[in-house]
């Protein structure tokens, strides 16, 4: 038994779902406390909710951050935001290298896996370019979004708000303080206003790309040619999902949540719907006044997300674009997926296969559990709600705080899962049970 419970925490992956499991029981313990709550204190499951939602940077929350919470509360919210973004083991790490403390083989190996590094070898140098780029973006947007909520609030707490919004958005966690003006309101207040808007969705495409992508951008700067094909990839598919998304969500809200608003407001609500949805959580207009076409498109962003290595969840965008320039090239009849001069290994079209079918089943397992539990609720609302979790998106259409007790756990399951990213927790569960592989004959089968 013992050597069963040795063995199950040497998996790296084990140990990273392990890590995130204790952040998220910390923080649960912390908001339950009175001091974090104003009026009566948080009960057990809505304090698990909100930490699970906070770790794993998703935004979908049973109480509002600013009318539920006090400042310690707020802080707590945030902190766990920012460990949850950054990840575990890059703030142990970090922590470590403060207390000068030396860096293990095991300690790389971990921090490795948990940012998505291709290897360990000068990992630590990762490391410091991560958590510098990370503040410098947090920083930055925080002192452009000060600017408007300083003269607001006042000094104080437009500080508090700016740094509040600037590391929730780089996270794309989705958590805000907009209930001092309406409970859930998110960012409505601003829908029109380009500061607030563009600078928000500046975080959360930046902090979406990756540390790969920020690494060639801080080397090579605009020569494209010289990126690596993951850069290139999550810069090319990025680029098409918010283009894409941009121009769908002005023609199908036209005359929906668009009609409140002039051109220039139509473009900015449009362009903010297109970033939030990949796994952002923030929404500048109604999400359940979208349109159909609108609820759908918003389900596939939030699916896809962001890119590895990132503060996004979704199964990724190079695991999207690894599926269509596969699916491409069969309808071309070739054997080999190529894209930019190089050839992508069949290693990936495995694991991206295998992310999308455990992902989607998982969002169709919980849907049909949740509409099995609570009837009431409306088919396309549970769907939404469980992208929204398993893709760590955050947006919901206001049935979040209709959640029976077990539909919480759920979502939060969901969310935990997003996190990891479900390949990473499937392996987490069976990886220690791994003994020897046996091959067995090989038959053909008919496919489609």
């Amino acid at each position: 038994m013992k050597q069963r419970i040795k063995g199950f925490f040497r998996s790296r992956t084990t140990v990273i779902a392990a890590a995130f499991l204790l952040l998220i029981g910390l923080g649960t313990l912390l908001l339950m406390l009175p001091a974090a709550s104003k009026g009566a204190p948080a009960t057990f499951l809505e304090a698990l909710f909100t930490a699970t939602s906070a770790s794993c940077v998703t935004g979908l929350v049973v109480r509002d951050t600013f009318a539920a919470w006090t400042r310690f509360g707020q802080t707590i919210i945030i902190l766990l935001i920012q460990m949850g973004g950054l990840g575990v083991m890059t703030v142990a790490t970090l922590m470590l290298m403060a207390a000068h403390k030396r860096i293990g083989l095991r300690q790389k190996e971990l921090l490795s896996e948990s940012i998505n590094a291709p290897h360990f070898g000068g990992i630590i140098g990762v490391v410091r370019t991560f958590i510098s780029v990370t503040l410098a973006c947090e920083l930055t947007g925080a002192a452009l979004l000060a600017l408007r909520f300083c003269p607001e609030l006042g000094l104080g707490e437009g500080l508090f708000t700016a740094l509040f919004t600037a590391i929730s958005a780089f996270c794309n966690a989705g958590f805000d303080l907009s209930g001092r003006w309406g409970e859930y309101s998110s960012l409505a207040r601003y829908a029109a206003d380009p500061l607030v808007i563009c600078t928000v969705s500046a975080l959360i495409v930046i902090g979406g790309l990756g540390f790969l992508v920020w690494s060639d951008a801080l080397r090579h700067g605009h020569r494209f040619s010289r990126y690596t094909l993951h850069s290139k990839i999550v810069l090319t598919m990025t680029g098409a999902l918010l283009l894409g998304g941009t121009a769908l969500f002005l023609i199908f809200e036209r005359s929906a949540t668009g009609a409140e608003f002039g051109p220039g407001g139509k473009l900015l609500t449009a362009l903010f719907s297109s970033v939030t949805a990949r796994t952002a959580g923030f929404n500048s207009v109604d999400t359940a006044a979208l349109s159909a076409p609108s609820k759908l498109l918003t389900m596939l962003l939030m699916f896809v997300g962001g890119s590895p290595g990132s503060t996004a969840g979704g199964v990724k965008t190079t695991t999207a674009f690894t599926i269509a320039v596969y699916a491409f090239s069969m309808t071309r009849l070739r054997k080999n997926a190529s894209v930019f001069g190089r050839r992508i290994e069949g290693e990936a079209l495995k694991k991206a296969v295998a992310v999308v079918f455990l992902s989607l089943n998982a969002v169709l397992i919980v849907s049909m559990s949740i509409m099995a539990l609570q009837p009431e609720l409306g088919f396309a609302d549970v769907l939404f709600e469980c992208f929204s979790a398993v893709g760590t998106a955050g947006m919901s259409t206001g049935i979040t705080r209709a959640l029976a007790p077990v539909s919480r756990v759920l979502i939060a399951l969901c969310m935990y899962l997003g996190r990891l990213g479900s390949l990473t927790f499937a392996m987490a569960l069976g990886e220690h049970a791994l003994k020897t592989e046996v091959r067995v004959p090989q038959e053909q089968i008919v496919i489609g």
